[in-house]
């Protein structure tokens, strides 16, 4: 089985930057708690204090995927339209130095 990183990118509705912070950063302890969760980070942009950075790995793609059913992750999806501009833009990979 091969751990799954995660790089997801959210830029803020104009005027929702605190809001989204704060239901980010929410989401970053019981994340950390979750079955299968090996990292997971939250990050801003130097360039773009809008835009949010999550790096994540995870232990098997089955517990990312597990993720999306948990009841944070449920309210913050809820949310998207209201705080993210775009789409939220997810880049899966392997780790190939190891």
């Amino acid at each position: 089985m091969s751990e799954l990183i995660v790089f997801a990118r959210l830029k803020a509705r104009p005027g929702r930057a605190e809001a989204l912070e704060i239901a980010l950063r929410a989401l970053v302890a019981p994340t950390r708690a979750e079955t299968g969760s090996l990292d997971y980070m939250l990050h801003r942009e130097v360039d773009s204090p809008d835009t949010w950075l999550l790096y994540e790995r995870w232990a098997s793609r089955s517990d990312f995927d597990a993720h999306f059913e948990q009841p944070h992750m449920k309210a913050i999806r809820a949310r998207v339209p209201e705080l993210v501009d775009g789409e939220v833009e997810m880049t899966f990979a392997t780790r190939v130095d190891a």
